[in-house]
């Protein structure tokens, strides 16, 4: 027995350290972090070198559920509200009504291909409708693809939050399997929808709020707060599933409160989670490698990427369109939305369930969700920032690289310490004052400590210790990192720079062109709006005059609030691809309007050739009105050859009646 466990162990142990090696594969190529676990354990399994031997589904299950939890949980606690109130609408439109589309539309082709019950068909698709929430932050975070705050912020919140919404369906899904239906399955879906999502929410801010009150009340040793802050986490988890409500909810409505709270040690709380999560994707990734037969997997092969490709082509684009139409995103923007539609470890753990609950068509589900993941991740996972560069969605980013250390000050949730190493070529090393709110307590130079007023000031290389609010951080980033790739490129940007408030008839008399004279009182941001059709991007180009306009800076909401200017008309830049799909309400009701205009100038036009006489009738007209003229003429000379006395005419002689 003892042997055994450090067989277990060892082999466990082995295991961790050759996925974390391996994952500099994926920095290196680009390949997805997921993928490259997941090959470990499949590697490691009865089909590959290792030869290991696990097929306990229930254990599996039980792995995955946990680090599940522990995931969700880190992703609320790092989504700040500021990211939520953002995306708020759109990610949790996605997450639920986007989630139920995709279901839908994989359960009818699930249907077709797999040749299994509807009801098994759909839950198939529940299984598959939910995107990975690790995938996703790792391609986005780690992969330096840097996006409008707006799509970025839409993207992370939905692949946080539809995890709880694809688990509820696929466990009510199995149980009304097991069960045999029942006579109005939408009813009992929509039942357990509210209770399990209602009490999921309700317990998920009750939770979240009683562990910010004890750790902000109950003095504890700085090394357990985070200890006892997952084992809360996880508390919450299994007894609001216990208590019929869903658990994975719970744990993300919980870290997203607690993470936007005034929490003690929250810094600690974060680094201790970043180094769980890290473990918790190792572990559920490894191990259901570990439990996949890729020898089981000749049989449904063709039928999963048939699958694959229907849902990363058609399924998920047709639910992102549909649930973004009405949010007014960019056609491009809701192209690389529904591209990011990352399958992962998620869909192999809920493809446990069916296994585990002695579903007859458990494994066919398995095998086949596993090479749907698989098609994903190589499709979707190693050619994000490929796409993005193709539709142009990627933005220079607002600073270069950052040195930064957080030291939290015990006993102050309001306050902690940030030590910055002084870019080269920061601001502050090149002549920008530091904010007085921002004044250093500690400067280290050379390995020597000195005071601000001692050290004069700032170089580069310099270790420089703040004292500041948390929310001031992102302002001091832009002090001290280096300056960012792109983001003052003059070909890019322009020569100079106008608030958006400038009229473009003060640019005219400054530059010496004509406007016109419909626009002598538009500011350079209405010109981009108009000539734009409101789509406007960082980086969009408008040409007037002899200069050229450009989109500088914007805001959250598309509005532009520094506009850029280039003398020199440039072809430097490629026009922004237009995409022919993906149109917004805008645009689908511009789409309506004119084709309403087009079949009322076709109805006009009927109309006036209905009334207008064609050439028979002209015709019929024109002889109908000589043979009248003919008839009154006869009428005349017959009248003028009778008698004046009214006589009747005399009886004609022979000869005339000969004639």
């Amino acid at each position: 027995m003892i042997e055994s466990m450090n067989l277990v162990i060892l082999i466990a142990s082995i295991l961790v350290v050759v996925a974390v090696f391996t994952s500099l594969v994926s920095f290196r190529v680009g390949a997805p972090l997921l993928l490259v676990f997941l090959f470990v354990g499949l590697a490691a399994g009865e089909d590959g070198i290792g030869g290991i031997m696990f097929d306990n589904a229930p254990l599996a299950y039980f792995i995955g559920s946990i680090a599940l939890a522990l995931i969700l949980f880190d992703s609320g606690f790092e989504t700040q509200f500021r990211t939520l109130k953002i995306a708020a609408g759109p990610s949790l439109v996605l997450a639920t009504f986007g989630v139920m589309i995709t279901t839908g539309v994989i359960g009818g082709v699930t249907w077709l291909v797999l040749d299994v019950p509807w009801l098994v068909a759909l839950l198939f698709g529940a299984i598959v409708s939910s995107t990975d929430a690790a995938a996703v932050f790792f391609l986005l975070r780690v992969g330096g693809i840097n996006l409008r705050d707006r799509t970025r912020s839409t993207l992370e919140v939905e692949s946080g939050s539809n995890d709880p919404m694809a688990v509820f369906l696929t466990i009510s899904l199995v149980e009304l399997i097991i069960l045999g239906g029942g006579e109005n399955i939408a009813v009992e879906l929509l039942q357990r929808f509210i209770l399990q999502i209602g009490l999921g929410g309700i317990f998920g801010l009750a939770g979240g709020y009683a562990l910010v009150w004890m750790i902000n009340r109950v003095k504890l040793e700085p090394g357990l707060v985070p200890i006892i802050t997952m084992a809360l986490a996880l508390s919450l988890f299994g007894a609001t599933s216990i208590l019929g409500g869903s658990g994975f909810l719970a744990v993300y409505v919980a870290g997203l409160y607690a993470g936007n709270s005034d929490m003690k040690m929250s810094v600690g709380v974060r680094r201790f989670q970043h180094v769980t999560t890290w473990l918790a994707q190792i572990a559920m990734f490894v191990t259901l490698g570990l439990l996949a037969t890729p020898s089981e997997f000749g049989a449904v092969v063709i039928p999963g990427v048939v699958l694959a490709l229907v849902l990363v082509f058609i399924a998920r684009p047709v639910a992102v369109w549909l649930c973004l139409m009405f949010f007014n995103f960019s056609r491009n923007d809701t192209a690389f939305i529904s591209w990011v539609g990352l399958r992962g470890a998620v869909s192999i753990l809920l493809a446990i369930v069916p296994m585990v609950e002695g579903v007859p068509e458990g494994q066919l589900l398995f095998n086949t969700a596993f090479i749907v993941v698989i098609t994903s991740l190589l499709l979707q996972g190693w050619t994000i920032r490929k796409v993005a560069n193709w539709l142009g969605i990627i933005i220079p980013a607002k600073h270069g690289p950052v040195d930064r250390i957080d030291l939290e000050l015990p006993g102050n949730a309001n306050q902690e310490i940030v030590v910055y190493r002084v870019h080269e070529e920061s601001a502050v090393a090149t002549g920008h004052r530091i904010p007085r709110w921002a004044r250093p307590s500690l400067i280290l130079r050379d390995g020597v400590s000195l005071r601000p007023h001692s050290a004069g000031h700032v170089q580069g290389g310099d270790q420089v210790y703040i004292i500041t609010p948390p929310k001031h951080v992102e302002l001091l980033d832009q002090l001290f990192a280096g300056p960012a790739e792109g983001a003052n490129d003059v070909e890019l940007f322009g020569d100079f720079s106008f608030p958006p408030d400038t009229h473009i008839a003060d640019i005219g008399r400054l530059y010496g062109f004509a406007v016109d004279d419909e626009d002598h009182e538009l500011t350079v941001a209405d010109i981009l709006k108009r000539d734009l059709s409101g789509d406007v991007e960082l980086g969009d180009r408008v040409a007037y005059g002899t200069v050229e306009l450009i989109v500088r800076r914007t805001d959250d909401e598309h509005g532009v609030i520094e506009v850029g200017l280039s003398v020199e008309q440039t072809q430097t830049k490629k026009p922004k691809r237009r995409i022919p799909i993906f149109q917004s309400r805008s645009e689908l009701l511009e789409i309506w309007k004119d084709w309403q205009k087009r079949k009322r100038a076709e109805k006009n036009a009927a109309l006036r050739d209905d009334t207008a006489p064609t050439d028979k009738q002209i015709a019929a007209d024109s002889d109908a009105s000589a043979n009248s003229s003919n008839d009154a003429g006869g009428d005349v000379a017959d009248e003028d050859t009778k008698p004046e006395d009214g006589t009747p005419d005399p009886t004609p002689t022979e000869p005339d009646k000969k004639a």
